[in-house]
């Protein structure tokens, strides 16, 4: 079980169905209202709630200032056995996964990770961090992936991020997601000379993906355009035996 209090801020696993429409009330805040979606992009879910089929299946963990009880950062993980099981992810619906089909430990996914709008405490993140490390601790997982999105769709204003990510952090191989989305920016192909500005491209990068990352995490080469989400993601993962000792040290330090 995920329990863990850092300074101001407390991280849980949900416990109930209270705290799950929390979870989804937040989200819908952070993707749809903040970015002047249209109020329902599913007929189905309630008003003012961000839910899909997955949350079922997922843990969710709570962020929360601990004096006010205020929700500030949500995210859902969903433990799979091994690679075998790739299907079963959200990333899945996106990337064409086969290679990780033969990924022979224990995975987690790491979903609709979001902060409160109004907050910008940097220890939100690292909390959030520690309570990742902790779950994958606790699941013995051995790679941790998911989605990492840049706000907008236009592919020209993310050149240099993108750039640095094709010289820098592109997947292994044997790992690398393949096209499966009916409209991707391939930008290790189509930046294959551009030559990035490393300053633009850090500001650029979104924070969740920079601790990857840190963390020697890899992504797709290509971006989806989500204009549901009206947003470009690529596809992250993180092996993690290949985590630096040093960020290793500093994340079981947050975990604990």
């Amino acid at each position: 079980m995920i329990a863990l209090r850092k300074g101001r801020y407390t991280a849980r696993l949900a416990g109930s169905g209270a705290d799950l429409l929390r979870a989804q009330r937040l989200r819908h805040l952070s993707f749809v209202a903040k970015r002047g979606l249209a109020a329902d992009r599913d007929p189905a879910a309630a008003p003012g709630v961000d839910a899909d089929a997955f949350d079922a299946a997922c843990r969710h963990v709570l962020v929360e200032d601990t004096a006010s009880g205020t929700l500030v950062c949500c995210f859902r993980l969903l433990p799979l056995v091994n690679g075998a099981e790739i299907g079963r992810s959200y990333s899945a619906q996106h990337y064409n996964l086969s290679a990780l089909a033969a990924f022979d430990g224990p995975m987690v996914e790491l979903g609709r990770f979001c902060i409160h709008p109004d907050w910008r405490d940097p220890d939100i993140l690292r909390v959030a961090w520690g309570a990742m490390t902790r779950f994958v601790d606790q699941t013995g997982a051995e790679m941790l992936f998911g989605c990492s999105s840049f706000e907008g769709t236009e592919a020209a204003a993310y050149h240099d991020a993108f750039a640095m990510l094709k010289d820098a952090h592109l997947a292994p191989k044997r790992w690398l997601p393949r096209v499966k989305a009916p409209d991707v920016f391939r930008f290790a192909r189509a930046l294959r000379l551009f030559r990035p500005d490393a300053r633009r491209a850090m500001r650029a990068m979104p924070p969740l993906l920079k601790t990857y990352l840190l963390m020697g995490g890899w992504v797709s080469d290509h971006a989806v355009v989500d204009r549901d989400l009206n947003t470009l993601h690529v596809f992250t993962g993180l092996e993690i035996r290949a985590i630096p000792p040093a960020r290793a040290r500093l994340l079981r330090l947050a975990a604990g």
